[in-house]
């Protein structure tokens, strides 16, 4: 339990430096970019098309909606697009967090 509290604790400083900085902003601007880039958006637009025809319009919610695309979506993004922000994470941790 003490290794997952520290952990969380960790998470949540890192966050927050992210927030202050305003680095967790530019990092969502990054990967909006990059995502439209690809075309993962274009991807994830049509499968979310398919979703409705298949279940009807009348028979899908949002959260089913969200539910259903969530893990393609993820499986979608470019193995490119998460080193590049794995990187760009690393380096801001090793130059604004001290852990």
């Amino acid at each position: 339990i003490s290794k997952m509290n520290k952990d969380a604790q960790m998470k949540a400083t890192i966050n927050q430096k992210l927030i202050e900085t305003g680095e967790r902003e530019r990092l969502k601007e990054l990967l909006r970019a990059k995502l439209i880039e690809c075309g993962w958006k274009d991807q994830l637009k049509a499968h979310c098309k398919d979703v409705i025809k298949e279940k009807g319009l009348e028979h899908v919610t949002v959260d089913d909606l969200v539910a259903e695309i969530t893990p393609k979506g993820r499986a979608l993004v470019p193995d490119s697009v998460k080193k590049e922000l794995l990187q760009i994470i690393r380096t801001f941790l090793a130059q604004h967090v001290s852990l």
